[in-house]
């Protein structure tokens, strides 16, 4: 039995985010989450703590088209795009001979990546709540070649999969628009799926560090020793120009506070999860007059940040 950190290796996934396109982030209400009938999950009994999930199985089993069923149902938020990063414990097994495959937790991935490993795991995922365990059984056309291969499958096996879904990050930003007071600052334009288009105006850049809540969220407050994953974009105040997004790249990103140009490390602090946030940054608190890459010296940047979660274990630094 493989343990962790094996999942990502066996699983075929990296460690590095793939560029994916942002769906719309979706109403939790609206999720329809529909488990499947099937008497072959009848022949899997699973034990262990939530988050240390096993599984044994009582005879073969074989399906043909993907099963599931929640045995926990979580209380946290929901997966409502395939765009969302979770996190995920799991216990896989053999349908055919019970064998137990892989035993691990994962780190940070997108929905969507786990759709091009299996698509079964995304189904077994879509509308589940963070806090829920899942069993399911995945048929072998729901399983890319792929997987078939890292987890030693031979032709017609089904694959068992518990899964306890450990966190789910949002997928942009849900908190409660705020009134912003204040002229001579950008505007920001939502896209559906969560996207800001910002407009700078036609006018000097500030010279002061300028914070404007436009979202507040009610979850976890950010603190200096946080790990922060987030969605921004950021432009150049004097030509309106991108100059960076995680939108863009289709991933999120995730840093320590001591990662970052202060300006931008001040403008999250205490903040909460669900909150969105326009920052004005002046040189001296961004890249001073030196710049960095496509940003001149000099510059002014102007960010909108979504704050999606906080991770558990810190990556280095960005």
């Amino acid at each position: 039995m493989r343990q962790i950190p094996a999942a990502l290796a066996v699983l075929g996934l990296s460690a590095l985010a793939l560029t994916a396109c942002s769906a719309a982030p979706g109403d939790p209400a609206d999720c329809d989450r529909a488990a499947s009938e099937s008497t072959a999950l009848d022949l899997i009994d699973v034990t262990g703590e939530q988050g240390q999930p096993r599984a044994r199985t009582s005879a073969p089993v074989h399906v043909t088209e993907t099963a599931f069923t929640d045995l926990t149902v979580g209380a946290g938020a929901a997966v409502t795009t395939r765009a969302q990063d979770i996190v995920f414990t799991t216990t896989v097994l053999n349908g055919t001979t019970g064998q137990t495959l892989l035993s691990s937790g994962t780190t940070v991935q997108q929905v969507e990546q786990w759709a091009t490993f299996s698509e079964g795991i995304a189904t077994m995922l879509e509308c589940a709540t963070e806090g829920s365990r899942i069993v399911g059984a995945i048929a072998p056309d729901d399983l890319s070649d792929q997987a078939i291969a890292n987890m030693g499958l031979s032709e017609g096996d089904s694959a068992i999969f518990v899964i306890d879904l450990d966190k789910v990050y949002l997928p942009a930003a849900d908190g409660a628009p705020q009134y912003v007071d204040g002229s001579g600052i950008p505007t920001v334009v939502l896209a559906p799926d969560g996207r800001p288009g910002i407009t700078v105006p036609d006018a000097e850049a500030p010279t002061d560090l300028v914070l404007k809540t436009l979202k507040k969220g009610d979850g976890e407050e950010v603190d200096g020793d946080a790990t922060v994953r987030v969605h921004y974009t950021g432009v150049l105040w004097e030509t309106g120009e991108v100059f960076d997004s995680s939108w863009e790249k289709g991933t999120t990103a995730a840093f320590g506070l001591d990662g970052v140009v202060p300006g931008f490390a001040e403008a999250i602090e205490g903040q909460t999860v669900g909150s969105q946030v326009l920052a004005v940054i002046p040189p001296e608190l961004g890249y001073g007059d030196a710049g960095q890459g496509t940003i001149p010296g000099g510059a002014t940047l102007v960010f909108v940040v979504d704050i999606l979660g906080i991770d558990e274990d810190a990556p280095a630094a960005q």
